[in-house]
């Protein structure tokens, strides 16, 4: 097995792009020289707005909606965007989803409509994925976008936790899995990122007083994107199965805030 420091890749696909996170790192990877393929499931316009976007730096953009609570035939989409790109360089399985109830009041439709979209669907859509990288056989990038809580958990968020940490130990997995086939496997684990997610689209993130984050504040996810833009270049050609905190050092606070905090807001989600 050879390096793969001449990796050049030219097209990947990034799914859940139409906002937040998945917009900034397809723009960044259009920057980068990459033809990018979108995937949305309720916001087609912002779809659209992320695909302007990309064309504007002079690459090709293709569109396509993608809802990972139909599996597995919606996996599908990889295949076909990667048909309509000429190929596929990369895959970044940014979809994702969440819940803010107690453990006790979860009911299954919504613990499994969860561990399917942050999950199940990242892995049928790496499969798809790493699939078409080997027959390539030029190697290839997968990044697995996590959370902080794929690492420490949060009150309210049982299914995305599990589902989060499950898909940080699937990227080790696929990472020792498909280092024959010069294909890396890394997770990105965002903290607070201002997106409509968090509902801090667009906000100044220099703006806003975290003082539980060492930073201070949160993140942009124009941050996120640059880590995830190093993990799929040439660059990286040997780093795999790692998990990459963008989180402001918040994750390095546990027993910080365990003796800090004087409230019990903590406890509800």
């Amino acid at each position: 097995m050879t390096g793969s420091a001449d990796f050049a890749p030219t097209t990947a696909v990034i799914t859940g792009s139409d906002s937040g996170i998945g917009r900034a790192v397809a723009v960044r990877l259009a920057e980068a020289g990459y033809d990018v393929g979108i995937t949305w499931h309720t916001d087609e316009r912002g779809a659209q707005e992320t695909a302007e976007e990309v064309r504007a730096h002079g690459r090709r953009a293709v569109v396509s909606r993608l809802d990972l609570t139909e599996l597995p035939d919606a996996a599908h989409i990889i295949d076909a965007l990667a048909d309509e790109l000429g190929g596929l360089d990369v895959l970044v399985n940014n979809a994702g989803t969440g819940t803010a109830t107690p453990f006790v009041d979860l009911d299954l439709p919504t613990v499994r409509e969860v561990l399917d979209v942050d999950l199940v669907g990242p892995l049928l859509c790496g499969q798809r994925a790493a699939r078409r990288m080997i027959e390539q056989g030029r190697g290839g990038r997968i990044v697995n976008i996590t959370s902080v809580h794929e690492h420490q958990p949060r009150v309210g968020a049982g299914p995305y936790c599990a589902a989060k940490a499950g898909l940080g130990l699937l990227t080790q997995v696929m990472a020792l899995e498909l280092a024959e086939y010069r294909i890396t496997v890394n997770a990105v684990a965002p903290g607070e990122i201002a997106t409509p997610m968090t509902g801090q689209e667009d906000a100044d993130v220099h703006a806003v007083s975290r003082p539980g984050i060492p930073l201070g504040r949160p993140g942009d996810a124009r941050e996120v994107a640059e880590v995830v833009a190093f993990l799929t270049g040439p660059a990286a050609s040997y780093v795999t199965g790692a998990s990459w905190a963008v989180d402001g050092g918040m994750l390095r606070m546990g027993p910080m805030a365990g003796s800090h905090l004087d409230r019990n807001d903590w406890r509800r989600p």
